[in-house]
């Protein structure tokens, strides 16, 4: 998994040099204090230079509000204080006819107490979001363990951008598992979004851990996971759910020992690509049905175990080439004008720059899909590439 990369530019991250909490910041200053300190100066100048006609004394009661929208709580308390004090030298610097008197005086005490309160409601918001995040986050570790750079003789690379970003996980799922007989690659899309959607794809992931390291054929693991998504389905229907949930999914095959061909079973999903020095090749589609509804369709051939499962393709896969897979973040990322990104194209065009890793390839991908949505994404987006080591 790729963490979120951090930015030099002002933004609302980090933490306060005057608290545990969030405040602006520009790089690693913290300048929350700078915009109310400025304002409490103006103010202060500019009542010092006015007539007795027209005073701003009284709007220092806005310097502590904006304290607490930009600082911690200890910046806004001590804003909270500076106001009225300097509410009351400004005043009494003014002849006895040309004083505010008590009640404006009020009213920037009010200001202070009014900013204390809203920065402590606003850190007991960003706590409890604070909170929140971290179960979303131990959450998606859980489903979406990280995969090492090397794993079963492949060097990897994947990225994982959910389009609820307070969620941070839902149905698309990926993984690479090791095994006696080669390593075995995972990526798929459980069908809906919610709970029920990550638990499907839990089960699916769990699965595969468990079969795509013991089985020694490859049909027998995607046998395995035809089973496993037919249980969840008949679990959900025990809490009512009415509609079976199925997912697309790509199973790839690297045999022990490189034999120029990886084994592939496709339920229903995009064709993965295959990026080399020689261009970028579409590996066959998912003409099978997606689990958990192959009994629904008789695609079984000779080296599927049982009727409705999609075969396994032998397929030609050179040892330079880089396997690309992605879901429907990817194939179906659509601009302003509602066009889908072309990703085969546009990685042909960059292909000396795509093919050099993994990890670049993933990059490539994720900037696409980013610049291709303007930044708005309407599906979550999973891709992984992996490459004999």
């Amino acid at each position: 998994m790729k963490p979120d990369g951090p930015g030099s530019s002002s933004r609302w991250r980090g933490r306060s040099l005057f608290t545990d909490e969030p405040a602006l910041r520009i790089g690693r200053r913290d300048v929350s204090w700078l915009l109310p300190a400025a304002l409490l100066v103006i103010i202060a100048a500019a009542d010092w230079n006015a007539s007795g006609d027209f005073r701003v004394v009284s709007w220092l009661a806005i310097v502590p509000i904006v304290a607490s929208a930009t600082g911690g709580m200890t910046a806004t308390v001590i804003f909270a204080v500076l106001a009225p004090t300097a509410y009351v030298l400004l005043d009494l610097s003014w002849e006895h006819q040309n004083q505010m008197g008590p009640g404006d005086f009020a009213l920037v005490v009010a200001g202070g107490a009014l900013g204390v309160g809203s920065r402590w409601l606003r850190g007991r918001a960003y706590r409890h979001l604070t909170s929140v995040e971290n179960a979303a986050e131990a959450t998606r570790l859980a489903v979406l363990r990280p995969i090492p750079p090397t794993a079963g003789g492949l060097r990897t690379a994947s990225a994982y951008l959910a389009a609820d970003s307070a969620a941070q996980v839902g149905g698309d799922f990926f993984d690479v598992q090791p095994s006696p007989y080669g390593a075995r690659v995972l990526l798929g899309d459980v069908q809906g979004k919610g709970t029920s959607a990550v638990d499907a794809a839990a089960a699916l992931l769990g699965t595969f851990r468990e079969a795509g390291y013991q089985e020694r054929l490859l049909a027998t693991v995607a046998e395995r996971l035809e089973d496993r998504m037919r249980r969840e389905n008949a679990y959900a229907a025990g809490f009512g759910q009415r509609e079976d949930r199925f997912a697309t999914a790509v199973l790839v095959g690297f045999p022990a020992v490189d034999t120029g061909w990886v084994e592939l079973v496709n339920f229903g999903h995009a064709g993965p690509l295959a990026i080399g020095g020689d261009g970028v090749r579409q590996l066959p589609e998912g003409s099978g049905a997606p689990l958990g509804l192959t009994a629904l369709a008789d695609t079984g051939g000779a080296e599927a175990p049982s009727v409705g499962l999609p075969p396994v393709l032998r397929v030609p896969f050179e040892r330079s080439e880089t396997l690309l897979l992605v879901t429907d973040g990817v194939t179906e990322a659509r601009d302003r004008s509602g066009e889908f990104l072309p990703l085969a194209d546009h990685l042909a065009a960059r292909i000396t720059e795509a093919a050099s890793s993994p990890d670049h390839l993933v990059a490539l991908v994720e900037r696409a899909v980013r610049r291709h949505t303007g930044g708005t994404l309407a599906d979550d987006t999973a891709v992984l590439a992996v490459r004999r080591a």
